[in-house]
């Protein structure tokens, strides 16, 4: 008895997520996640606390990785990546921007609070907005856009900027520094004070300084001799920017911040 026809499969756009993807590829990723400028060799032992995984598993992905000339073995018998992982890297920076760098780690801020993403550079007059991911609550920060200047006096993405940036600081600060809101910081040393808190902490915050009831957490991005290039941060109602949740941001924030500075000290010069 003949059949009408089947219903169509799903298209490769359609198919579940989870149905392509391949576990141990995803865990020798994240074995390979481990290692960095500041960690550059990893033992099984050590491998295996920190990714949580089976000490079996760990040792016959990175057996696995040595087959494939991913990784390399050293003379004490630890690991440590060899140089397709380099080239590859190398390849991808020589096509890398800050725009670009940044990016990823703006989806991750934005996907995780809801919040705005933001990324800054300094200019002479003033901080330039020059990208940012609108998170789930970005109405109420409408007044931020890709384009716009601000001053380095208010809000927390221009004055991690200027705490981390002399030369920012001898031509900006002035004895009259406009007043935005009530709660800007205009007298000279209070802002001299804050800046070197900021410094101290690492990070910025600002509660409506800027734009009333919004409030930020930003951290600085650096250059190879220290300078600063960029921050990134997230600004969104400042009722969401207490306790716990101001912690989480604080340390997802500094992450960030610190993961792009690497990057953009690898980028080649030029």
């Amino acid at each position: 008895m003949p059949t009408g026809p089947k219903a169509a499969g799903p298209t490769e756009s359609e198919a579940p997520a989870g149905r392509d993807l391949v576990g141990a590829v995803l865990k020798a990723c994240t074995l390979l996640g481990h290692f960095s400028a500041d960690r550059p060799v990893w033992t099984l032992n050590d491998l295996t606390t920190a990714s949580g995984m089976n000490k079996t598993t760990v040792f016959r992905l990175m057996a696995t990785l040595v087959e494939a000339g991913w990784v390399d073995r050293t003379g004490e018998g630890a690991y440590r990546v060899a140089m397709p992982v380099f080239e590859i890297g190398s390849a991808a920076l020589a096509k890398l921007d800050i725009r670009s760098a940044a990016k990823p780690f703006m989806s991750e801020l934005a996907t995780a609070f809801g919040n705005t993403a933001y990324l800054m550079v300094p200019a002479e007059q003033g901080a330039v907005c020059i990208d940012l991911l609108e998170g789930r609550n970005s109405l109420v920060v409408a007044g931020i856009n890709v384009g716009s200047v601000m001053p380095y006096h208010a809000a927390a993405g221009p004055t991690v900027m200027l705490a981390h940036s002399k030369a920012l600081q001898d031509r900006w600060i002035a004895e009259e520094l406009p007043s935005i809101t009530d709660r800007t910081i205009t007298d000279v040393e209070r802002l001299a004070e804050h800046l070197a808190e900021i410094r101290e902490a690492g990070y910025s915050l600002s509660n409506s300084d800027y734009l009333p009831g919004v409030a930020a957490v930003a951290a600085p991005i650096l250059g190879r001799d220290g300078s600063v290039v960029a921050s990134i941060s997230v600004g969104g109602r400042a009722e969401e920017f207490e306790g716990e949740a101001l912690a989480a941001k604080i340390e997802r924030v500094c992450d960030a911040g610190a993961r792009i500075t690497r990057i953009v000290q690898a980028l080649p010069r030029g």
